[in-house]
Order: C-alpha cells, then structure tokens, then sequence
C-alpha cells in the first residue's frame, strides 16, 4: 500500500480543489435550471445552488425516517433510502459481470442529514471497500455523488465518514463526527475533471478508529489521498456504498463493479 500524497501534489491539489469549486459553481449554473422551482412536496431549501437560489442546510428539526429493505444483494445485507428520499431509490445486481447499478434522487449527503440510496453491510472491528463507479449519462448533475460510508445507524442524520466522488471528477474525504451534527469536510481534494481524469477506482479503509481513502487515478496500485481522519464508531456499524443525484426530485444512476468488502483493514486494492 503506498504512502499518502504530500508535498507539491498536495500543492496542486489545493489549486486543484479551488478551481473545482469554480468549475461546480458554473455546473450549478448550468445544471440547475430545471431544479430552479420546487415540485410539489419540495422545500426550497432542499433544491442545489443555482443563479436564483442559495443551497443551505436543511432546518435543524426536519427529518424522514429511512426506507431499509433487509434482503441480501451481491456481498450487501441490505440496502436503504437514508432519509426517505421523495423519489424511492432502487438498486439491482447482475451476477454475471457483478456490477450493481443504483438509481437515487436525493438532494444531498451533507450538512446535518442526507438522502440517498445505500447498499451495506453491517460488521464491527476493521474495514476495507473499494469499487469502480461509473455514470452511464455523462451530462448528469455536476454535484452528484458516489459515495463510500461508514456510518453508524441508518438514520438520515448519523455519524458517518465518506469517500465522496463528484460527478465533475472531485473526490474527499468528509466526516458527520456525530449524530446531527454538520457535515466537516477535509481541506484536501483531488480535482480530477480539471486534470481531465476521473478516478479508475476509490476506496476506504477504517482501522481501529483510523479511517483514510485511497484512489487508483489511471489503473496504477491504489495510494492513499492525504491522511486520515479519527473517528470512533460503536460496534456494529455500517459499511457500504451510496449514491445521490443531489437533485431532491429527479432520479440518476451509477454502476459499481469490481467491489471489495473486506472486515478487515489493508485489504482496498
């Protein structure tokens, strides 16, 4: 397993991450044109950023219990729509070339709850999950995600720590250090879109109460992006992979393949 990045790639990773921030910015311009009025049933404050609308947290007291279905999928316990998403989510398997295919609306993983489908397994001690995600449309929503979890509950407001891999190429690594509290985001990114790379492959690793990510840029060994973050999870918890379309009414979709699931640490390649 090879070392972090640091020094001037960790340089160039901060430019990167601003210039990302600009690039979303124009993606939200663009993007949201349709999301600009809420359908019937959508707060406001649930729909993305927009040349006419400021994206803000949801207010403190809102909630929607998750939908769980606990039947086996692929080397998944179950799967869930983490806080009730107002379009259901669904996720499917194909044991032949076993690549899961997720569709989810959800108008974020962020602030103090989220909403997006997540396929899990619940274990305790040490982690190890690695996939290759894919958008079948490649003019989807800039702000969408795929997203690696450990996550305490299945709760729309647990503590959690993510991978998280933007549409536009970015990926970071985040933490919800407990329940309800503000999503924390950490201060290095990698900004593949400007670098005209999307991640081959991402992955996270929770050892003890060590949690780091890792990435395959172009299909060299895995290496780890930055260092990790502490965060302590009571035992069991959940691990597993999600995505949101981060557009609270309209449904989109990402395939996985190629997925490891290990209860133990060292193991995401």
């Amino acid at each position: 397993m090879a070392s972090y990045i640091f020094a001037p790639a960790m340089i160039w990773i901060s430019r990167a991450s601003l210039l990302v921030s600009m690039l979303c910015g124009l993606l939200h311009a663009q993007d949201s044109g349709a999301a600009a009025t809420a359908s019937p049933g959508i707060p406001e404050w649930a729909l993305p950023g927009s040349p006419t609308h400021k994206q803000v947290p949801p207010p403190p007291d809102f909630h929607r219990p998750t939908k769980t279905v606990n039947e086996p999928l692929g080397v998944f316990q179950g799967q869930s729509d983490i806080g009730g998403p107002f379009v259901p989510g669904s996720s499917s398997y194909d044991a032949g070339t076993k690549q899961y295919t997720i569709n989810s609306a959800g108008y974020n993983i962020w602030y103090t709850r989220d909403e997006f489908r997540y396929l899990w397994k619940r274990i305790s001690g040490d982690a190890s999950i690695a996939v290759d995600a894919t958008f079948p449309d490649p003019k989807g929503y800039g702000d969408r995600k795929v997203v690696l979890v450990v996550r305490q509950s299945l709760d729309d407001d647990s503590k959690e720590a993510m991978l998280g891999e933007h549409g536009v190429g970015m990926i970071h690594l985040a933490q919800r250090s407990e329940r309800g509290a503000m999503m924390k985001d950490m201060q290095y990114r990698f900004g593949g879109a400007l670098a005209g790379v999307h991640a081959k492959r991402v992955g996270i690793e929770k050892h003890g109460d060590s949690i780091a990510i890792f990435a395959s840029l172009t299909g060299e060994p895995m290496h780890q992006l930055g260092p990790p973050i502490e965060l302590h999870f009571d035992e069991p918890f959940y691990v597993g992979v999600g995505f949101c379309s981060h557009l609270p009414d309209k449904s989109d979709t990402v395939v996985i393949s190629n997925v490891i699931l290990e209860n133990s640490a060292g193991k995401v390649d």
